[in-house]
C-alpha cells in the first residue's frame, strides 16, 4: 500500500470517527441491544418489532423530506448570541418534526387495537400531535421573521398549558391519571388533588427542557432514543403495574429519533426544531404520567433537567447581580449546559457523545431504582 492511499484511508476513518456516524451507530446498536435483550427475557416483551419499523420509515421519510423542505426554504436561523461557530449551519432545513412525529405516533398507536389502552395510546398520540404544531407555529413565525424569535415566551406558555390541560381533564376524567406518585423499595407518595398542578408542570418543564437540549447535532434525538427506550424497559420490568401499550409507543418513539439521527448526527443535514422538540417532551410526559412513570422520567431524564437548571440558575445569578449598567454575573460561559462545555474547548461531538454517555448511565440508574409498586 502507499503512503499517499495509507494517508487517504486514514483521513476517511478519522473524518468518518469525527462527523458522527461511528456515535450514531454504537447508539443505535445499544438501543437495539436492550430491546433485544428484553424481549428475550421479559415475558410478553415485543419491543423490539416497534422499534425497528419506526426506525426504517423516518429514515427513509426523513432521506425524502430533506430536499422538499430545502426547496420549501425552510432553513434553521441561528440566534446571534450563540456560539460563533454554529454560524455556519445557517441555512439547515429545519422543521423535521413535522416529518418523524408523525411517523413515530402512527406506528406507536398500533401498539394496542382494542380497550382501554387504545384510548390512552390515542390520547398520547393526540397531546404528542398538539405540541408538535405549537412548535410549528413558533418555528414558523421564526422563519417568516428571518429570526431565531417565534412566538412570544408567555403566547407559547399559554398555548401549552392549554393543551396539557385538556389531556390532563381527558386523563383524569377516564380514570388513568393516579393520584399517587410510585417510587423505589415500594413506596407511593399520595398527592390528591396536586397531581393537576404537578401534571401541567411536568408537561411545561418537559416540553421546554427537550426544547433546550436540542443545541447541538444530535444531541436531543440520541438523548430522546435512549429515554424513551428506558421507560419503555422499565414498563416491561414492572409486570402487571407495568403498560405493554406504552412501553410499545415509547419504542416506536425511539425508533423515531434513531431514523431521524442517521441524518440528524454531526454535520446535521436536517434539524426538528421547535416542531420536534416541544413533541418529544409532551410524549415523554403523557407517557410518563399515564404509566405512573414521573420517577422514572425524573431520573433518566437527568439530561434534560440539568440543561433546563442551567438556563434558569444563568438567568437567576444574572438578574440578581445586575448592576446600573445592566452587567450581572453568570456562572456559564453560556447557557444552555451544552454551550457551556462547548465554549470552554471541547468540541461538538465530545459534548454529544458525553451527553449521551450520562444519559446512558441515568437510565441504568433508573432501571434500578424502579418504582416496585
Amino acid at each position: 500500500m502507499s503512503e499517499s492511499t495509507s494517508s487517504l484511508k486514514k483521513a476517511e476513518t478519522t473524518s468518518w470517527k469525527r462527523n458522527g456516524t461511528a456515535s450514531a451507530l454504537l447508539l443505535a446498536i445499544v438501543v437495539f441491544a436492550a430491546s433485544f435483550a428484553s424481549d428475550r427475557l421479559i415475558p410478553n416483551s415485543l419491543l423490539s418489532l416497534p422499534l425497528l419499523i419506526s426506525t426504517l420509515v423516518t429514515a427513509g421519510v426523513t432521506s425524502w423530506a430533506i430536499p422538499k423542505l430545502q426547496a420549501l426554504k425552510l432553513g434553521q436561523v441561528i440566534r446571534e448570541e450563540g456560539p460563533q461557530a454554529h454560524h455556519t449551519k445557517a441555512g439547515t432545513p429545519t422543521m423535521g418534526g413535522l416529518v418523524i412525529i408523525p411517523a413515530g405516533v402512527i406506528i406507536g398507536s398500533f401498539a394496542s387495537v382494542n380497550g382501554s389502552s387504545k384510548e390512552q395510546l390515542l390520547a398520547v398520540s393526540c397531546i404528542t400531535l398538539v405540541y408538535m404544531l405549537i412548535g410549528g407555529l413558533d418555528d414558523w413565525r421564526s422563519l417568516t421573521r428571518r429570526t431565531n424569535k417565534g412566538l412570544s415566551p408567555l403566547g407559547k406558555l399559554l398555548l401549552q398549558a392549554a393543551a396539557a390541560l385538556i389531556f390532563i381533564t381527558w386523563a383524569i376524567w377516564q380514570g388513568w391519571l393516579h393520584s399517587s406518585i410510585a417510587l423505589p423499595l415500594g413506596i407511593s407518595l399520595q398527592i390528591g388533588l396536586l397531581i393537576w398542578p404537578l401534571a401541567l408542570f411536568v408537561f411545561l418543564a418537559e416540553s421546554n427542557a427537550t426544547n433546550l437540549t436540542d443545541g447541538l447535532d444530535g444531541l436531543a434525538s440520541g438523548c430522546g432514543a435512549l429515554v424513551f427506550t428506558g421507560l419503555g424497559i422499565q414498563l416491561m420490568l414492572r409486570g402487571n403495574e407495568g403498560n405493554p401499550a406504552l412501553a410499545g409507543f415509547c419504542m416506536a418513539m425511539a425508533g423515531a429519533w434513531l431514523g431521524f439521527l442517521v441524518h440528524n448526527r454531526n454535520p446535521a443535514k436536517i434539524f426538528m426544531g421547535d416542531t420536534g422538540s416541544l413533541a418529544m417532551g409532551a410524549a415523554l410526559s403523557a407517557v410518563a404520567l399515564l404509566s405512573n412513570s414521573l420517577w422514572p422520567l425524573l431520573v433518566m431524564g437527568g439530561v434534560f433537567l440539568a440543561e433546563s437548571l442551567s438556563v434558569i440558575i444563568q438567568v437567576w445569578v444574572f438578574k440578581a447581580t445586575k448592576n446600573a449598567k445592566g452587567e450581572g454575573r453568570r456562572i456559564l460561559r453560556m447557557a444552555p449546559l451544552h454551550h457551556h462545555f462547548e465554549l470552554g474547548g471541547a468540541n461538538e461531538q465530545q459534548v454529544v457523545r458525553s451527553f449521551w454517555l450520562v444519559t446512558a448511565g441515568l437510565i441504568i440508574l433508573g432501571l434500578l431504582m424502579r418504582p416496585t409498586a
